[in-house]
């Protein structure tokens, strides 16, 4: 019975380790960006996507992302760039395209709000529910224990040390 239970273990670590190996080849890595030729204007399409944010990943720049999302944008921007379109007007388009929210630093109007001033609400939010649950606390510990309650206790306790 061990050895089946032995040979049994040894097949399932062996299975293991081999789908291990065949999930993580190197056949699934994905292909490095293609960089421009020209290192200065890769010099600034990092400099410009590093004030961008990633859509997928959502906390990583958009120069430091690796998702495929990520890769075909700095693609479009690089060739944006080839075509000499300047750094505004290419901010407008994916501002036009995906929102406020891929810059890091959104500009503040009425739409943006939230997101300007949403850390700070949640904050005092947080403190009102915070002092309330401690007024609560101290009031309900302030109450002392009655004649009646101290009685009992000491019933307790002595029914306890008679066991």
């Amino acid at each position: 019975m061990r050895k089946a239970k032995g040979t049994l273990l040894r097949w399932l670590v062996c299975s293991l380790v081999l789908l291990r190996l065949l999930t993580f080849s190197p056949a699934h890595a994905a292909d490095a960006p293609p960089a421009a030729g020209d290192p200065v204007l890769e010099a600034r399409v990092v400099a410009f996507t590093s004030n961008l944010r990633c859509l997928v990943c959502q906390n990583e720049s958009l120069a430091a992302s690796q998702a495929d999302l990520a890769i075909d944008l700095k693609n479009q921007i690089r060739d944006k760039m080839r075509a000499g379109e300047s750094d505004d007007a290419i901010r407008d388009y994916l501002v036009a395209r995906y929102g406020d929210f891929v810059l890091y630093k959104p500009p503040l109007k009425a739409t943006t709000v939230l997101l300007w001033a949403g850390p700070f609400a949640l904050l005092v939010i947080g403190l009102i529910v915070l002092g309330l649950n401690i007024r609560r606390r101290a009031a309900a510990g302030s109450g002392a224990l009655s004649a009646e309650d101290h009685a009992r206790a000491r019933e307790l306790l002595q029914e306890a040390e008679r066991q």
